[in-house]
This record gives structure tokens, sequence and C-alpha cells, in this order.
């Protein structure tokens, strides 16, 4: 081997441990962002959340409130008020004027026991308290719950973990 085609290899593997490594980095890193330590349940971190106060109302009329204010290890996929926001005020307004509807639809974001969202290396089903599935998995490099990217940042509180997601989660009814 010449001495040219020696160092055209090694700026080649040079360029691609560079390129390798950075997007190793890039991969994993949702996986440094620490949580966020709420000194409270999960209903009260929802309540001192105000892109979540759609949510609130929502557990509310659902009389849900208690179920994600007492003791146990849930997880919680909450939606933002913008994720609300984005379902047709017609068909949003059917889900809230409906109560078993409703419970149905945010029982299917929680999930007994911590998840931690970001480790779906490979696509995972869990199972939520609307006894149904979810999937965990991730896209371009970003942990989603069924097709809605969750913020890498979680939310643990006494009671559980949160994680803040994009849209609204629907079950098959």
């Amino acid at each position: 081997m010449n001495t040219l085609t020696r160092v055209l290899i090694t700026l080649l593997l040079i360029t691609f441990s560079i390129s390798a490594s950075a997007n190793w980095g890039n991969k994993f890193q949702c996986l440094k962002t620490k949580a966020t330590e709420f000194d409270g349940t999960i209903a009260e971190a929802a309540i001192a959340t105000p892109e979540l106060s759609t949510l609130v109302t929502a557990l509310s009329t659902a009389n849900l409130v208690d179920a994600v204010n007492g003791e146990g290890n849930l997880t919680v996929f909450a939606p933002t008020n913008d994720a609300f926001n984005a379902i047709p005020p017609s068909i949003l307004n059917e889900i809230l004027a409906d109560t078993d509807i409703l419970t149905a639809v945010l029982l299917y974001h929680v999930v007994d026991g911590k998840v931690d969202a970001r480790r779906s290396y490979f696509p995972k089903k869990i199972e939520t308290l609307a006894e149904q599935k979810l999937f965990l998995t991730q896209i371009d490099r970003k942990p989603h719950v069924n097709q809605s990217m969750i913020n890498c940042q979680a939310v643990k509180t006494t009671n559980g973990i949160v994680w803040i997601i994009g849209s609204v989660l629907l079950p098959q009814f």
C-alpha cells in the first residue's frame, strides 16, 4: 500500500469515527436529560403546570383527580393544552361531554408503574389503565408514545412520573 492510499484510508477512518461518535452522542442526548423533581403528587404537578390546564379540567370532569393524587407508582403521558386544541372542537366537545368516553381517553394515558419512555430502543408495548396497549419507540432519535413525541424531561412526583406529550392519545372503542 502506498503512502497516499494510507493517508486516504486514515482520513476516511477519522471522518467516520467523528461522525459516528457525534451521532452516538445525539442519539442518547435525551437520556442525559435529568427529570424535574416535584414535591407533590401527579395531580398537584399538573395543577401547577399552566400548559396542562385542559388536562386538569378533563381529570376533574371525569372525577379522576383522586386517582392521580393518591398513593401509587404511576406513569402519566400528559397532553398539553395545544394537544387538546389540535382536536377539532366538535370532537373535543363530544369527548368532554361523555364521561365514559372521557374516562377511557384519560386512563389510556396512564400506566401502572414507572416507565422511562426514553429507553425504548426497539418498539415496546405497555398496558394502560384503560386495559389497552401503548407503543413506545424512537422516531428520528426522539422518544414517542404511539405517534406522539415525548418531551425528554420528565417530572418525578411523589406518586409517579409525568411525561409531557404533544398530542392526545385515543384508545380504540
